[in-house]
């Protein structure tokens, strides 16, 4: 079969029948859920196209399988097979805490420009949750990907380069910061944070979705994520201004009547929208956050339906993408095949649909749900559920891929 590229033109995607689509299996769990995954992904194009449409698989290493095999933990060969491919998914990969090197997923993200980390969040019928109305959470999260304090721009303690910055801070800039403190940086620029506020007012517009909101800590940090908040403010304005009303705007111009076919632009204070999210989550749909509020926020919501385990997460940029199971390596159980492939197996639905393949994607979503209703679940939903046995991951991953029907 003819090896076919992916190519974007002027941002538009064009993807072949057959194209090549890179993974990388991940570490820890990474493998174990990989196989699930990649059997899901496979049936449902089968299902879905009849063979007229096909991916080609092509792994490329990162990560600990990487560094075993290249003494590398991100081969430039890796890179390189992402500048011509364009697309890929993978697990979840080991970065260590502390010294060493950087975060392999934020080093991808730099490297591509992958501005937008996109984590939907909804219910399925039938997992465990610990709050009353599960059903009320559907929401996306619009993460800001360059910058915040995930730019690494960072220095030890003790060390000359951070004894230089503490110099300057508290000598030309007139701070008082102790002498033995690690320094880090937090850059927020307009060009980024409107970028995000762009793709998620559009995202909101495409998808019927009814507001987006700005999550940020602009009444302490008032020139980081209080300009955060205004340049969002300023983007849907500015460039959205017939799709979008102001929440003042509702009440003062509508009588709290959202009008048809507007996208009501808000903004919450975080800590509050950790709460507002659990009372009130149908108040909520679409959420523009700074790279690390939209961290913590992702996963506070994941709890709620269910956990990491099924939160997929997509990374998108202007001509690349990469799709990945947003949870850790769980090295405690690597190997066991226990662990649950939904995130990874929903990142790839993510993926599926971004290609155009609605149809295949559809039908995973729905398999997905159906055997999560039929009882059939892996360890990390089971042990939170009464009389219901566990599956094993690839055992899942074949249930899933069972359910999916032309």
């Amino acid at each position: 079969m003819k090896e076919n590229t992916i190519t974007y033109n002027n941002g538009i995607i064009n993807v072949p029948d057959n194209p090549v689509l890179l993974y990388i299996e991940g570490d820890g769990i990474g493998p174990d859920i990989w196989r699930g995954a990649r059997e899901v992904m496979d049936r449902a194009v089968e299902t879905a196209y009849s063979g007229s449409r096909k991916v080609i698989w092509k792994e490329i290493l990162a990560g600990g399988k990487a560094k075993d095999a290249t003494g590398e933990w991100l081969p430039e060969e890796s890179l390189n097979q992402i500048e011509k491919y364009k697309i890929a998914i993978k697990g979840p990969l080991t970065t260590p805490v502390g010294g060493g090197m950087r975060s392999i997923n934020v080093a991808l993200r730099q490297r591509f420009r992958l501005h937008s980390c996109i984590r939907p969040v909804r219910y399925f019928k039938g997992v465990p949750s610990p709050v009353k109305w599960p059903e009320h959470v559907d929401m996306v999260i619009f993460r800001e990907n360059m910058e915040d304090l995930y730019s690494g721009i960072e220095w030890k303690a003790g060390s000359p380069e951070a004894e230089k910055v503490l110099a300057f801070l508290n000598g030309e800039m007139g701070q008082s910061i102790a002498a033995d403190s690690g320094i880090g940086v937090k850059p927020i620029s307009a060009r980024n944070t409107k970028n995000l506020m762009r793709n998620a007012v559009r995202y909101a517009i495409n998808h019927n979705r009814k507001s987006v909101t700005i999550m940020h800590k602009g009444n302490i940090m008032k020139y980081t994520e209080g300009a955060f908040r205004d340049w969002c403010y300023e983007a849907a304005k500015d460039e959205f201004p017939e799709n979008t009303i102001t929440e003042k705007e509702l009440k003062e111009k509508y009588n709290r009547i959202q009008p048809e076919g507007k996208v009501v632009i808000k903004d919450r204070i975080a800590d509050a929208l950790f709460q507002e999210i659990i009372i009130h989550p149908l108040n909520y749909d679409v959420i523009a956050a700074p790279n690390l509020n939209g961290d913590y926020i992702s996963d506070a919501l994941a709890a709620l339906v269910g956990g990491l385990g099924i939160a997929p997460g997509a990374n998108i940029g202007d001509n690349h993408a990469i799709f990945e199971a947003t949870h850790g390596t769980a090295p405690d159980i690597a190997g066991e095949d226990i662990a649950n492939p939904g995130s990874l197996i929903l990142s790839g639905e993510m993926m599926l649909r971004y290609l155009g393949w609605d149809k295949a994607a559809d039908l995973i979503i729905e398999a997905f749900e159906k055997t999560i209703s039929e009882g059939k679940v892996t360890l990390d939903l089971s042990s939170q559920m009464e009389r219901v046995s566990s599956l094993k991951s690839s055992e899942f991953g074949r249930a899933v891929a069972e359910n999916i029907k032309a």
